[in-house]
């Protein structure tokens, strides 16, 4: 019966220092934050309407998920939030049609975050923590990329994600590949959203 069908939420907690995060399971990168665990799975059903919503008015198409939505996991961001919780469902390494549309999420999600700050150039300050994070995933990975600290934001910001892109497309097979995506596209638009004012 339409409705009924369960779907799995992942829950990261104390994420800057008490943030909680809700990342529906079937979308990877669609994810909603809460002051509490309960709050941020609560968003969930909101968010994947939106989440589809933005995919399909980039020329996606995809199905939006019916039923309803169920935390099955939560881990915590460890080390104040600069380390970021992975699930057991990251370890499913992508199929190689689901590494392909993933990749291509990751780079819609960073051309709004783009918008957001060409809409916006006085954030550029603000996506240091991003460019780590994505210099972290890429040591995930099993790669490295030197961030130049003194130069500019945006420059180090895209040399870190083409870094990742690069690690991610390297046939690896590692287990890090489904949480280097999920964190990339939803802290994008996360990222993105903040700098609109959302």
């Amino acid at each position: 019966m339409a409705g009924t069908l369960p779907h799995a939420v992942f829950v990261e907690t104390d994420l800057d220092g008490g943030t909680a995060v809700a990342f529906a399971g079937e979308l990877p990168g669609c994810a909603v934050t809460g002051s509490d665990p309960t709050a941020a799975v609560a968003g969930v059903p909101a968010r994947v309407t939106a989440f589809v919503a933005w995919l399909r008015a980039h020329g996606e198409t995809i199905q939006e998920p019916v039923g309803n939505w169920y935390e099955v996991e939560r881990a915590a961001a460890t080390s104040n939030g600069t380390s970021r919780a992975g699930f057991s469902l990251d370890e499913l390494p992508p199929s190689p049609a689901e590494l392909a549309t993933w990749s291509h999420w990751a780079e819609l999600a960073r051309e709004d975050l783009a918008a957001a700050l060409d809409e916006h150039p006085d954030a550029a300050e603000s996506t240091a923590w991003l460019a780590e994070q994505d210099a972290a995933l890429v040591a995930d990975l099993g790669g490295s990329v030197e961030l130049d600290v003194a130069g500019d934001p945006i420059d180090r910001l895209y040399a870190a994600r083409d870094a990742l892109m690069a690690a991610l497309a390297a046939p690896s097979g590692h287990g890090s590949v489904r949480r280097a995506l999920r964190l990339a596209i939803a802290d994008d638009l996360r990222l993105a959203d903040q700098i609109r004012g959302g």
